[in-house]
């Protein structure tokens, strides 16, 4: 796709030059931002159909409004495309590949039109709340926006930060961007509220906004940037809280995204190649568990797979959906409720099996803990992309092992291969003794070829998958490769014949094979994909502290990383052959 040369964006290098458009001008504007978001997806992949629905809102937001100085929060950031090219970062569009700084997320440390960096949902008005709030302590005046989607209205915080902000009694202005979507479709019964309120305009009887005690504005056509301009100053400088609720198309201007708007939520390169056509799955860890899920469910009505808005990240597509019926659940964007959830089910003799993202299970430690754990509810879950990586640092998947291993009553599981997984999800869903996570493979999808024969009832077993002398090297779940890397690299260098050790467990230690270890082996290297603080190799140096073993723990360091390229991480936290090995000569 051409960059954009001759059109009214290249006359966009801040809100003030927006304030200078015409109507007509500023609807012209609204395509070349369209063209904008499809050229930065279509080459380096993100967020396609928010972008696009909100595209109107944004110009007249900006139109109206004068930021930074009034303080925009953007909920979740998958709508923050158009606000980033009329704030000076264009050029992360029109030319993303010459331009890998701008990111696809809020950022403060881009620019001062955003206030945070966001990436997780429901927060923007709790966020614009303490902005308000702080306002009002300070005697300034300017306004606060907190936009919000329909879909993360279905979030805990969502809740929360409504009930707070509606007695605030000062300038406060929520704009609900209601596209009928939340990445799939919108689960729960606020949705009938929502539904209402567009169909009466916004005149119903029932209102959840209103019962909050907001005022209360409907625009029917939020694609229409006239209309946007003239609610929007009505509002400005409003004296207290209202909410402005706008019905917009997710996808607009796009086709493909608008006839498929789960699909067009979010996408790799090659779009505007490749368009609306899905290519079926290699099998894979998804593949895997989507199939056992929907053979269980024949021979086992209790067996129901539970979801929290984002079924796209483990191929739990329509189809898959539509299969279970009503042995699916999809809770909306409230992974909370999703755990204590799956405590009762499983209480109370159902079999869940929750899908979460490695990220996100960070909202849940509190439900982990007292709801799931406390209560020794054996249900199953099942943590994918957790790992170093180079997402944008709010989507790092590095802190689910200290945040889940380190709970009591939690088995939390590493398998290496697909033999080692499919045995661990059918030992979880059958067992009834404790809550279980497994952490999905991310690094490969790797076969042993061997039928996994473990009793994983007998609780922190590691596995000796190759006894040697010298070094013990503990290669936990998909960095098992990487062990038996470092095990050939040894041999090859310095003539050792290293033990090889697959942990199996995260949640507990074999102490029998540490203390036994120390007959024959100097140094033990334990390998964990994530953080190392609490991590599993810390459980290891601890047992180990009081004596002459020498331990080198590799993993992710305390930190957040934003978009760094994998190669410069693995070097950084020297979790390549070559520098662990280097690591033991000088030990030795």
């Amino acid at each position: 796709m051409s960059i954009l040369k001759t059109t009214v964006l290249n006359k966009i290098n801040s809100p003030e030059d927006v304030k200078k458009l015409s109507i007509d001008e500023m609807n012209i504007l609204a395509g070349d931002i369209r063209k904008g978001i499809l050229n930065r997806v279509n080459l380096i992949g993100g967020h396609l159909g928010p972008g696009l629905g909100v595209t109107e809102a944004t110009i007249a937001l900006h139109y109206v409004f004068n930021s930074p100085k009034d303080k925009f929060v953007f909920d979740v950031s998958h709508q923050c495309y158009p606000h980033k090219m009329l704030t000076g970062r264009k050029e992360g569009f029109t030319s993303p590949i010459e331009h890998p700084e701008i990111s696809g997320y809020f950022n403060y440390e881009e620019s001062a039109h955003d206030t945070f960096m966001i990436g997780h949902t429901s927060t923007s008005v709790s966020l614009a709340t303490g902005l308000a709030k702080a306002r009002d302590l300070n005697n300034e005046k300017y306004n606060v926006i907190a936009l919000i989607g329909d879909g993360s209205l279905s979030g805990g915080e969502a809740f929360e930060g409504f009930n707070n902000a509606s007695v605030l009694g000062s300038n406060f202005i929520i704009i609900v961007n209601d596209n009928e979507m939340s990445i799939a479709e919108n689960q729960g019964g606020l949705y009938r509220n929502l539904k209402e309120l567009r169909e009466s305009s916004g005149t119903c009887e029932n209102n959840w906004f209103k019962a909050f005690g907001f005022d209360y504005l409907y625009v029917e056509k939020g694609n229409d940037i006239q209309t946007l301009i003239e609610t929007f100053q009505k509002v400005k400088d409003i004296n207290h809280p209202i909410v402005v609720h706008i019905h917009t198309l997710k996808g607009k201007g796009f086709d493909p995204a608008v006839e498929n708007k789960e699909w067009g939520h979010w996408s790799m390169p090659g779009l505007l190649e490749e368009k609306s056509i899905q290519t079926e799955m290699p099998e894979c860890y998804e593949t895997l568990t989507n199939n056992y899920i929907l053979e269980k469910v024949k021979k086992d009505s209790r067996v129901i797979a539970v979801n929290a808005a984002t079924p796209g990240v483990f191929g739990w597509n329509k189809e898959f959906r539509d299969a279970l019926g009503e042995n699916y659940t999809d809770v909306g964007i409230a992974e909370q409720h999703a755990c204590a959830y799956i405590s009762g089910l499983a209480k109370n003799g159902a079999k869940p099996i929750w899908a979460v993202h490695s990220s996100f299970i960070q909202r849940t430690y509190d439900q982990l803990s007292q709801d799931l754990a406390l209560n020794n509810s054996p249900a199953t879950i099942l943590v994918y992309w957790g790992g170093i990586n180079s997402a944008d640092a709010t989507h790092l998947g590095l802190f689910d092992i200290p945040l889940i291993s380190n709970i009591p009553n939690i088995v939390y599981l590493a398998p290496t291969c697909k033999e080692e997984y499919m045995k661990m999800l059918d030992w979880s869903v059958e067992q009834n003794k404790y809550p279980v996570a497994i952490r999905v493979p991310y690094v490969e999808f790797r076969k042993s070829g061997m039928e996994d024969n473990t009793d994983y009832s007998l609780l922190n077993k590691s596995k000796i998958v190759e006894k040697g002398s010298n070094v013990a090297i503990f290669a936990l779940g998909d960095f098992f490769s990487l062990g038996i890397e470092v095990k050939e690299e040894l041999k090859s260098q310095l003539g050792i014949n290293a033990t090889i050790i697959n942990p199996i467990f995260i949640s507990g230690i074999d102490k029998e094979l540490l203390k036994n270890l120390k007959r024959d082996h100097d140094i033990v290297i334990t390998l964990e994909n994530g953080i190392l603080n609490g991590g599993y190799g810390e459980k290891i140096a601890s047992f180990y502290g009081n004596s002459d073993m020498k331990v080198l723990n590799y993993g992710a360091n305390k930190e957040f990383n934003d978009r760094v390229m994998m190669d410069e991480l693995l070097t950084r936290y020297r979790l390549k052959k070559e520098l662990i090995v280097e690591d033991v000569k000088k030990e030795l």
